[in-house]
């Protein structure tokens, strides 16, 4: 197919980076413009920006000139890794004035009409573009995917909410440091710490894993009937969110269903969508970030470790990349979706 002229909003910091590497070999998706902040504006994006990603610079982006937020822009879908503090505004200017914005932001994650989106959990809430005024009047819209932690817990526990119903969850997290961005936790509060506080985890992960898995009928989401309590800390890893989670089941199950309900996600034939969503591990000792980070291309969710827990019930390990299963490579998944939906 033609390619599909794409923009990166944000495209210098650590998530803007990691969305042009991996938009930098997409077979249907072609970096057209970059956009950063006004001090950035007029630059070529390899004088300006510090590349901090293992693979090198696509060749094809380094003599394209990065563009302040309010120029035009000669793209398709824009996918924004812009800062919460100015993503807010940015974004919605630019559905506004007919652009598909693909987020990577907390800003508008529990809009009304927004949709808050993985595409193996809830692909069909996607159609909640439609209600926007935005798309109504240009043709411009807002889709969101979850918090990078959000969405490693909701994987995990999907299949066996859709298959045995959870009403509670309890989880821990142990979150990289690249989760905060580039350059990230000072090294001298991180290394040889855990620092058992990230600002506004906690109430993410309580609240967006409902929205999630609410039902769509057609004019709303209404959210599911499950508590979750999350305590979120920040550990010295580089790259991966660990999870500690215990879980209650509405329908009883054993062992081997659960394992069974894991890894029985049907394959969406989206370019992104890795192999196996969730890879369970006969393995009491794993998920590891450094044994697992690179599992389908940093996009497949690890589990091991299912056991009885005699609080709730269940609880079992779970690992995954935060900056591609969890933020980038989310968001290029949801524009995959988008394309192959019709609504681009």
């Amino acid at each position: 197919m033609e390619k599909i002229k794409v923009g990166v909003l944000g495209c210098t910091g650590a998530v803007g980076q990691k969305l042009v590497s991996l938009l930098g070999r997409h077979p249907f998706f072609e970096i057209s413009e970059l956009v950063a902040s006004e001090k950035s504006a007029g630059m070529k994006y390899a004088e300006r920006t510090s590349w901090r990603e293992a693979s090198p610079m696509p060749g094809y982006v380094r003599d394209i000139v990065i563009k302040s937020p309010c120029e035009e822009l000669d793209a398709r879908i824009l996918f924004s890794g812009l800062d919460a503090s100015v993503a807010g505004e940015i974004e919605s200017d630019y559905a506004g004035r007919g652009y598909a914005v693909v987020s990577n932001s907390r800003n508008h994650r529990m809009d009304e009409f927004v949709p808050l989106v993985i595409p193996e959990v809830n692909g069909s809430h996607i159609a909640m573009v439609r209600d926007q005024e935005t798309y109504k009047k240009s043709g411009g819209f807002i889709v969101t995917n979850p918090n990078c932690s959000t969405i490693v817990l909701a994987l995990a526990l999907y299949p066996i909410y859709r298959d045995f119903g959870v009403d509670k969850a309890m989880v821990t997290t142990m979150q990289a440091i690249s989760g905060g961005g580039y350059p990230g936790v000072p090294s001298m509060d991180i290394l040889g710490n855990v620092v058992p506080h990230i600002s506004g985890e906690e109430q993410k992960m309580e609240t967006e894993l409902l929205k999630i898995f609410g039902s769509y009928d057609g004019n709303h989401v209404s959210n599911a009937d499950i508590t979750v309590s999350a305590s979120c800390n920040r550990v010295p890893v580089r790259d991966g969110h660990t999870m500690s989670v215990s879980f209650s089941t509405c329908r009883e199950a054993t062992s081997e269903d659960l394992i069974k309900s894991l890894c029985s996600y049907e394959d969406l034939e989206l370019n992104l969508s890795p192999d196996q969503v969730v890879a369970y591990m006969d393995d009491p000792a794993r998920p590891q970030p450094l044994l697992d980070s690179a599992t389908g291309g940093g996009m497949t969710v690890t589990v091991g470790n299912l056991r009885k827990c005699p609080v709730l019930g269940w609880k079992f390990n779970a690992f995954g990349h935060n900056t591609v299963r969890g933020a980038a490579g989310a968001a290029i998944l949801n524009a995959e979706l988008l394309v192959k939906e019709g609504f681009v």
